[in-house]
């Protein structure tokens, strides 16, 4: 990962601190904390498992942090891992021996994504109950895992994703409704196989709800048909998705179609989930390095979530405050924060929430002195583009009238990307082979 802030004189410090959570969230060292190899058995987390009661190790897995995690295990098991396959975002693959790689579309699905899941499954599904499967899972699995129902298509999915993702709808929501158009989510890839399951997880979830991460393929799913026809129906979306789509879910509410695996199934006695890695983990080192850089530091422990104008607001209403006098804090001084935001998009724009956040950020702090904010999106892709987030000032908007840049109107018309790329204020990484959710930093010097 190379790490690159716009220029400024807090670039050093922003890139000491950004440079901490991205370090600590790292998958790879925080799977080999959690996974262990002796000669007689197998540790992941508290629970061992006797390798003379297991005949293969399989691992399988997907999400924009699965191919740093398979590295991990395939350090963590050598030759006792036997077989597997994990599904990226294009552009994410990493090196690996014994776990195939393959890339896929996100954040629609697409016909990779769908061969690559047809493929993982064939692997599931011969498995005996004496094997052993590990699952990795990260950020991007739902997207990354088609698997339709019989009568639904790939199309059909897509055109629903994307009516979805413009709806402004939480990622929560959107899983719902996924779930119950997919084979394998909702518990649908437990239900695929006989074998024991060892779930690994880096949660991109907010509370780290096992059901919703990657839309939980190995997870007991409380939610119904009526829940995803509610969901479509909340947003505007329910006469807009495809035919066949209703119909299933209409089918679904009926009785007609099978549920998702539900919580307490007989399936689920035999799998067990671990979280290794999650948004408050990768916080608390930011804070960590924050205080090392004698910076008087804020830690906002309730997530940022909500439309990203909105949460961009309620961060740059402390700096003001600092600013006027009226805040806790004294310069220097630093607000961490995490979280992930929604974006109801009403045009054609290019940007990402990330984006969003940091130029709705720059018209807030417009003035103010020594005053910067960062918005980031951990895995290093902010929507559709090659910037991770951006970095704005309270000279920002200055800048931009300047150059003849209209901030607000590229805002209202969700297209950030072009105006910060020109004004220089964007945050590149590349993958960074993790998926943790965003982070918001409020630096005042």
């Amino acid at each position: 990962m190379r790490l690159r802030l716009p220029s400024s004189p807090a670039r050093p410090l922003l890139h000491k601190l950004i440079a901490a959570g991205l370090s600590t969230a790292d998958p790879y060292h925080a799977l080999l904390k959690h996974v262990a190899l002796d000669r007689h058995s197998l540790r992941v987390g508290h629970r061992a498992y006797n390798l003379s009661h297991i005949d293969r190790i399989i691992a399988v897995g997907a999400g924009k942090a699965s191919a740093r995690m398979a590295q991990a295990l395939e350090t963590a098991l050598g030759t006792q891992l036997e077989d597997g396959l994990v599904i990226v975002k294009t552009g994410h693959t990493l090196t690996t021996k014994r776990i195939a790689v393959l890339e896929a579309g996100h954040p629609i699905p697409d016909h990779a994504g769908l061969h690559a899941t047809q493929r993982l499954l064939r692997l599931t599904q011969r498995l005996t109950p004496r094997d052993l499967l590990i699952v990795l899972l990260s950020g991007g699995g739902s997207s990354l895992l088609p698997a339709p129902v019989a009568g639904v298509t790939l199309a059909d999915k897509q055109r629903t994703t994307r009516l979805l993702l413009r709806s402004g709808a939480t990622i929560n929501e959107m899983n719902v409704v996924r779930k119950h158009l997919s084979l394998i989510k909702g518990g649908g890839l437990a239900a695929s196989t006989q074998a024991k399951i060892v779930t690994l997880l880096l949660s991109d979830v907010i509370g780290d709800d096992l059901g919703s991460i990657g839309s939980g393929p190995t997870a007991g799913d409380p939610s119904t048909f009526a829940d995803a026809v509610g969901v479509l129906r909340r947003y505007r979306s329910w006469r807009a998705v495809p035919e066949a789509v209703r119909r299933h879910l209409d089918r679904g509410r009926k009785g007609e179609a099978s549920e998702t695996l539900k919580p307490g199934s007989q399936r689920l006695r035999s799998v067990q989930h671990h979280i290794i890695g999650n948004n408050r983990i990768m916080l608390e080192a930011v804070v960590h390095a924050a205080q090392q850089a004698d910076l008087h530091t804020k830690f906002v422990s309730h997530p940022i979530t909500g439309e990203a104008r909105v949460a961009a607001k309620q961060l740059t209403d402390l700096a003001k405050a600092i600013t006027e006098g009226h805040g806790l804090l004294k310069r220097p001084c630093c607000v961490v924060a995490g979280g992930e935001t929604t974006v109801t998009v009403t045009g054609r724009g290019q940007g990402g929430r990330a984006q969003e956040f940091a130029a709705s950020a720059a018209l807030e702090i417009a003035g103010l002195p020594n005053t910067w904010v960062v918005a980031l999106g951990t895995d290093g892709t902010d929507g559709p583009t090659d910037a991770a987030g951006a970095i704005v000032t309270g000279g920002t908007v200055a800048r931009a009238k300047k150059l003849g840049i209209d901030l607000r109107s590229s805002l209202d018309r969700h297209n950030t990307y072009p105006a910060l790329k020109a004004l220089g204020c964007h945050i590149h990484t590349g993958p960074t082979g993790t998926n943790v959710n965003d982070l918001y930093l409020l630096l005042l010097l």
